[in-house]
């Protein structure tokens, strides 16, 4: 399963009939992707389903439609496992940026988490998911983002990279993340709801 967020609303692109949300479905060759895009940019519908008998295939058919911009960022623990948040143009975000050329993503993850919080001593854990989500700036972008667990035992004050829009960096607690989620992305609570999956285990 795909699922690429425009202005938070969702396109899900599945090779499962069985869905557990309202959004209306249909099969994916029957849909113009472009139309489906414009019609989520202007909030004409909160969501879709689009039933794949080939999910890889129509994964690449889908990326056809749009220019991908590939980013990563991190998911940091610091030594109480607390999660490391920035507020980027009044909405609160993980760090994150596009990868520059020639870079790793691993590489591009923590040079983003240090250029925009002003924290070192990162120590990457492992991969935790991919998101996707459009955005338009000059034509139809989709910025797929690598994302990734990290921890860092760094102390001294935190300095959110300003010309970047960033006004605040800080670590919460479980209870602070849940005021947080009600004002943040679709695809931030997927990366932090994958690192709480992940943790049971």
């Amino acid at each position: 399963m795909y699922k690429v967020f425009v202005n938070d609303s969702p396109i899900i692109i599945t090779s499962s009939s069985k869905t557990s949300n309202n959004f209306l479905t249909y099969p994916y060759k029957d849909v113009v992707i472009e139309d489906l895009i414009e019609k989520l940019r202007n909030k004409k519908i909160k969501g879709i389903n689009l039933i794949t008998n080939d999910l890889e295939n129509d994964w690449k058919s889908f990326l056809t439609n749009t220019e991908v911009i590939p980013a990563a960022g991190g998911l940091v623990l610091n030594t109480n496992n607390n999660v490391l948040f920035i507020f980027r143009n009044g909405v609160w975000d993980l760090p994150k940026g596009w990868i520059d050329k020639g870079e790793t993503t691993e590489n591009a993850a923590i040079r983003e988490v240090e250029e925009e919080c002003g924290i070192f001593n990162l120590k990457l854990i492992k991969p935790l998911v991919t998101t996707y989500h459009i955005y338009f700036h000059k034509g139809v972008k989709l910025k797929q983002t690598y994302w990734f667990l990290m921890s860092s035992d760094y102390q001294k004050s935190l300095i959110p990279q300003t010309e970047e829009g960033i006004t605040q960096v800080a670590f919460k607690n479980e209870e602070e993340i849940k005021e947080i989620f009600k004002n943040t992305y679709e695809n931030i609570k997927i990366v932090y709801d994958t690192y709480k999956e992940q943790s049971f285990y």
